[in-house]
């Protein structure tokens, strides 16, 4: 009996001693961090970038007229969002254009402009020296924006927003109607 209970002490001692060894939970620790890790993203996504622009991982979008494109991430739309919200939604809520209601922020209306704005470097280059419609004089209705004032990555994810919202969100730079 007395032996039986030695035994059982030794099995449950080196039970313990092999389970709560540094080695192992140093690999429960590791196992954890990876399974947060993996399943975390999908709750960090902003709603409006995950539900509209349908983005949950990062894209390619179109940053000029030659084909190149550069891949942006949720996190790179979340925040061109939020500059758009901070510096452009007095004047295109929605996408549209309050100043003249027939230019909107739109995918067919930015590849119509004067140059075309329907890629990233389009969008940049009518910010950063804004351009009637049709490209023949400089426009007073949007303001410039300069590098001093919004440095080229964050001006980058703004004109991601942008068009990724021109292409996806429904609505986006639709005409209201009448």
């Amino acid at each position: 009996m007395l032996n039986n209970r030695i035994k059982s002490f030794q099995f449950s001692h080196s039970f313990r001693y092999k389970f709560f060894s540094v080695r192992s939970l140093f690999a429960m620790l590791m196992a954890l961090c990876v399974v947060f890790m993996v399943s975390s993203p999908a709750y960090a996504i902003d709603d409006y970038v995950k539900r509209f622009l349908k983005v949950t991982e990062p894209i390619a979008l179109d940053v000029n007229e030659q084909g190149q494109t550069k891949e942006f991430t949720p996190d790179d739309l979340a925040e061109g969002k939020e500059l758009f919200k901070a510096h452009c939604i007095n004047c295109h809520v929605g996408g549209t254009t309050l100043q003249d209601p027939r230019v909107s922020l739109g995918l067919e209306t930015l590849a119509g402009a004067t140059p075309p704005r329907d890629n990233v470097d389009g969008i940049i280059s009518f910010l950063r020296e804004p351009m009637t419609y049709d490209g023949s004089a400089s426009s007073f209705w949007c303001r410039q924006v300069p590098d001093t004032w919004m440095p080229q990555e964050q001006i980058e994810k703004l004109a991601a927003f942008v068009l990724r919202a021109a292409q996806k969100a429904p609505g986006w730079g639709e005409k209201a109607s009448t």
